[in-house]
């Protein structure tokens, strides 16, 4: 095993809303990220996963609110910091962030090579113009992005490129930890397989040293994680090796997540494409039991009743009182 750079214990964040009402995004999520290793995080829309990265960054600003737990990333407790020493000691230094919508976070009036500039400026107050200049085009040089592109402002790139811009500017300071909160959501096929093996390319050569990468796209996974946590209501129902987890599912959320989505792997594509019926639960709402209770075909009495714990299963760990090997669809479906 190797380091853990990341742990994340019991952590509580909500949002206030504007009728003092909070809402528990995230609920009692822990987890570990070792030096080297590639973390996905699934579930579909609404399930707490950006909220999740938000709230490990530390940013929590109105109208997110961080309950309790902890957040140790290289053994500091970013909870214990003022927000000045997140900012100046911790952002961009022990962790960086890929935000959601990544071609739309560059300044349009800016041009490309100055918000690397305005970053090492920060941090790096000792270099030169020269010096700076040299290391954003290193950094454009391993991304496969041309020199020129520094001079460059944001719409006079593709999208792809407008992507790596952003992937360069997260990394330039090379992070313990990356969080890549959907960074192909937005990319056409050939662009997204780009990003995804720059990414890696920048793990294997120490750039950054662990990442998060969070999508809804659980395939997509399979060819960039090494394991995976399915997130559901904010809380994880499952967690395991990457290809234990796609390919044989034991949560039946995240059997039915599999069942829902269209892949091509030979492994599973005769498996009937189905639909989660009705809707994930209001989170404002203080909630008993299983979450996924209203919507799971397993269900009884007892999943009602309390708050399921999490329990080891192998090497894998799962948020359900009962066991479930991995169904096909077409079970799945007569049963419903």
């Amino acid at each position: 095993m190797g380091q853990t750079i990341l742990t994340v214990s019991e952590l509580k964040t909500f949002y206030r809303t504007r009728l003092k009402e909070n809402v528990h995004a995230v609920d009692g999520v822990s987890f570990t990220l070792e030096e080297g290793k590639i973390l996905g995080i699934a579930g579909e829309s609404g399930c707490g996963k950006s909220t999740l990265a938000l709230s490990v960054m530390g940013f929590y600003f109105p109208p997110l609110n961080f309950k309790s737990g902890s957040i140790v990333i290289d053994g500091i407790d970013i909870m214990k910091l003022s927000r000045e020493d997140l900012r100046t000691k911790v952002l961009g230094e022990e962790i960086a962030y890929i935000p959601q919508s990544a071609m739309n976070a560059l300044n349009p009036t800016k041009r490309v090579g100055k918000f690397i500039e305005d970053i090492l400026r920060e941090h790096r107050p000792g270099l030169s113009q020269e010096q700076m200049q040299r290391l954003a085009a290193e950094r454009f040089e391993i991304l496969n992005l041309p020199t020129r592109a520094l001079t460059a402002y944001p719409n006079e790139l593709s999208g792809g490129m407008k992507q790596r811009v952003v992937i360069a500017t997260s990394t330039i300071l090379n992070p313990k930890v990356l969080i890549a909160d959907e960074p192909t959501s937005a990319l056409d096929v050939s662009s997204q397989k780009i990003a995804i093996k720059l990414l890696k390319s920048l793990l294997a050569k120490g750039f950054v040293k662990s990442m998060l990468f969070i999508t809804h796209e659980l395939p997509l996974l399979k060819h960039v994680a090494d394991d995976v946590m399915i997130m559901y209501a904010g809380q994880i129902v499952e967690r395991g090796r990457i290809d234990e987890v796609i390919f044989k599912p034991m949560h039946p959320y995240a059997q039915a997540l599999m069942g829902s989505i269209i892949v091509p792997e030979s492994d599973i594509r005769g498996h009937r494409l189905s639909s989660i019926p009705g809707a994930p639960p209001n989170l404002k709402n203080e909630m008993k039991g299983c979450r996924f209770a209203d919507r799971c075909i397993h269900t009884v009495d007892e999943c009602r009743k309390e708050e399921i714990p999490e329990r080891a299963r192998g090497e894998r760990t799962i948020r359900c009182l009962f066991d479930f090997d991995y169904q096909s669809e077409e079970t799945a479906h007569e049963r419903r």
